[in-house]
């Protein structure tokens, strides 16, 4: 288990003072797992390395408290000592602890410098999933690049392994880097190898102080890092929340559209063209899947065709903000019963979802991988299976009207894909024909002659 840093530059030769470790000797330390080493590779005035090395006992871990319990060999057959994980935080946080601290006793100002670091993990578990690694870096302003192989090249039909190396680029103070490491590569294992408790929930709050909050993904870090303890996510996720400006929790333009908009917004558009749809099928059971932070909710509410409402999203923070906005805890037990707010992703089997007469997808379906559309659809139109759905999404073709959004990009940067108006209507009507349902089209905004409307609707019937 390696972790490398490395900086070029007139200083580069701080980096011992900022480590406080020796550039001439190999340095060694006892851990509860194993020992520690640090070593440089390269220190010169311009240029210096270095390395960290994690040689993890195995044999030391099935005599402790570590147990991996997967399988039933899972103590004497596991990935401990190569892959990085929260052995890799322990070491950072006792080996680096004054470099992680920004401290240096020999110049207080040094821990304050931005440095060009590239680090290098040389073995980070994605469990199949590379491109996570770009979406929790990137927001923090790394360069990054990740290097793939095969299982074995011997059988090659075994596929990718689910570790990877990963160079991480940034100039930043080292503390910086070391914080993002040490709340991130245990997030990326999801596999500590101690108990998680408030303890924990508190290291992560420290550690996340000034970065976590505005992070577009810190619920995915919340639940990994803290082992998916349902308690210790809500509470973690509602306090970055409460550090959150207050602008995010008001009302406040939606990040999904270009500035340029008109008077009246695309959103409130989209919201009021859906509940009118809504209404015109007859409904009074209603799903919000990705509610968000109730915006469409609250235009529910305020109808009294619906009786009965449930908004769910799989964002816990975006769950608090719509429980603060619509005042949900100060609500009697009528109010309740009509409304419910559930945390939850629309592509898995989910029964809280049956029995309703209609589902409102309102911008959801864009913030997918494209191979999970199988699973959605599967999910909503085959198992849940209300009488009505209304679906929208970006129409593609419009972007190019913003002058604000360059040619090519996306809307949001957590979009997956955006379609043009013949691709959304080949998908809908595959949908329609394969799980019975008629569609048709309609479109939100002001309709450009040549691009069409800036929204794409389409209305699902069952008969």
């Amino acid at each position: 288990m390696l972790l490398t840093l490395e900086t070029n530059g007139p200083d580069a030769s701080k980096i011992s003072y900022l480590l406080h470790k020796h550039p001439d000797k190999v340095q060694s330390f006892t851990m509860s797992f194993g020992k520690v080493h640090v070593y440089y590779p390269k220190y010169q005035h311009d240029s210096a390395v270095a390395c960290m090395l994690l040689d993890v006992d195995p044999v030391g871990m099935v005599r402790g408290a570590y147990r991996e319990s997967d399988f039933m060999l899972g103590q004497y057959v596991n990935d401990r000592p190569f892959v990085a994980s929260s052995f890799m935080s322990v070491a950072i946080a006792q080996v680096y602890s004054s470099a992680l601290g920004g401290k240096c006793k020999d110049d207080p100002s040094l821990p304050q410098t931005p440095f060009a670091w590239t680090a290098r993990i040389d073995s980070l578990a994605t469990r199949g999933d590379s491109q996570w690694v770009d979406r929790i870096f990137s927001p923090l302003g790394y360069q990054v690049t990740t290097h793939s192989q095969l299982l074995d090249p011997e059988f090659p039909q075994w596929g990718e392994s689910p570790y990877i190396q990963t160079v991480l680029s940034k100039t930043c103070p080292l503390s910086v880097l070391l914080t993002h490491l040490y709340v991130l590569i245990p997030a990326f294992d999801n596999n500590k190898h101690y108990f998680v408790g408030e303890e924990e929930l508190t290291k992560l709050l420290e550690k996340g102080e000034g970065w976590l909050a505005a992070h577009p993904h810190k619920d995915w870090i919340a639940r990994r890092y803290l082992r998916a303890r349902a308690n210790l996510v809500r509470t973690a996720l509602s306090r970055l929340v409460d550090e959150q400006p207050q602008t995010d929790i008001e009302e406040s333009p939606t990040p999904e559209e270009p500035s340029a908009e008109a008077v009246i917004r695309l959103h409130d558009q989209r919201h009021s063209s859906v509940v009118e749809e809504l209404i015109a099928c007859g409904a009074q059971s209603v799903l919000d899947l990705g509610c968000g932070e109730g915006k469409l909710v609250r235009e529910l509410i305020r109808k009294p065709q619906f009786q009965r409402i449930l908004g769910m999203d799989v964002s816990y923070k975006s769950l608090e903000i719509a429980r603060k906005r619509l005042r949900y805890d100060t609500w009697g037990d009528e109010q309740h019963r009509r409304v419910e707010l559930i945390h939850g992703s629309l592509i898995y089997s989910d029964k809280r979802l049956h029995g309703f007469d209609a589902a409102a997808v309102i911008e959801v379906i864009e913030h997918l991988e494209p191979t999970r559309l199988e699973s959605l659809a599967k999910s909503l139109f085959m198992l849940a299976r209300p009488k009505h759905v209304i679906l929208t999404t970006p129409n593609k073709e419009y972007n190019s009207v913003w002058e604000s959004l360059p040619a090519g990009q996306f809307r949001h940067q957590d979009h997956r894909f955006e379609w043009t108006r013949a691709e959304f209507q080949a998908w809908c009507h595959q949908i329609a024909t394969l799980y019975g349902y008629r569609v048709e089209f309609k479109g939100v905004g002001q309709e450009d002659p040549d691009r069409g409307a800036p929204t794409q609707m389409g209305v699902f019937h069952r008969d």
